[in-house]
């Protein structure tokens, strides 16, 4: 039997009903990002719906001492940067990544459950890379934010080629 006019409509009309209920019930923030980190590491990561801003408030002062040299920092307040802070004292070797930070392999992976908003990162900026789980100490400013780059902390009044070349960092507590 041939289908009518009247029919087809209603169909249409029953279609674009069903698309609408569909895309009305959808979360329009995206919760996935393919994100390319400022040194060119691209990876995919989930984050909560909503999460808490940049995270550059400063809650706890540290002391990280760079090839011997002492210098003061403070780590921020967040949920990322109290794990980190759970690990002090750290004595890590660094190394050059991307002639724009020194990285080094932190003894275990963060909790990154609650991390800040991404933002990009300063020269100076103390971060933590989930993907690899390492930490890292950029002594340029980074490119742009990246949701797999947590900013921890900054180096207080950092001497940029001094972090460039740092071969040895050690992080504790300030006295």
């Amino acid at each position: 039997m041939p289908t009518t006019l009247p029919t087809l409509a209603a169909r249409g009309a029953a279609a674009a009903a069903l698309l609408l209920a569909v895309t009305a019930c959808t979360d329009n923030s995206p919760t996935t990002s393919s994100a390319s980190s400022p040194s060119g590491r691209q990876q995919s990561s989930t984050r909560p719906a909503s999460t808490p801003s940049s995270g550059r408030n400063t809650a706890m002062n540290i002391q990280v001492t760079i090839d011997g040299r002492p210098v003061d920092a403070t780590l921020n307040d967040n949920a990322v940067a109290r794990d980190f802070a759970s690990l002090l004292p750290l004595s890590l070797d660094l190394e050059d990544f991307h002639q724009t930070e020194r990285i080094a392999y932190l003894p275990r992976k963060l909790n990154t459950s609650g991390a800040p908003d991404p933002a990009a990162p300063k020269a100076g900026d103390l971060t933590y890379y989930a993907p690899w789980g390492n930490m890292a100490l950029f002594y340029r400013d980074g490119d742009s934010a990246s949701a797999d780059l947590i900013i921890l902390g900054h180096v207080d009044n950092s001497d940029n080629q001094r972090l460039a070349n740092a071969e040895h960092i050690t992080v504790e507590a300030a006295p």
